[in-house]
């Protein structure tokens, strides 16, 4: 396993606010980076529709393998930022 990837604050809170309306979650639905999407009730496709809004979001590209990898915020967030500067370089 390599090191663990964490993504910057702001996109943390980005995907957040995403995935809340993603999910139509309750006002005081706390998510965080820890939060996994199973746990708030996001099945597969749920979880396909949020990557989806995140490539419209941030203007990137999520491969399929890549996105069956995400299982929580952080994991979302750091894999944005990976692709974010991969697609500035």
């Amino acid at each position: 396993m390599g090191p663990v990837r964490h993504g910057k604050q702001e996109t943390i809170e980005k995907v957040c606010e995403i995935v809340k309306n993603q999910l139509a979650l309750a006002e005081g639905t706390t998510v965080t980076g820890e939060t996994k999407f199973v746990d708030i009730g996001a099945d597969s496709l749920d979880t396909v529709e949020i990557v989806m809004g995140l490539e419209e979001a941030f203007n990137i590209t999520v491969d399929e393998s890549s996105a069956q990898e995400i299982q929580t915020v952080d994991d979302a967030a750091a894999l944005i930022d990976k692709l974010v500067s991969e697609k500035d370089a």
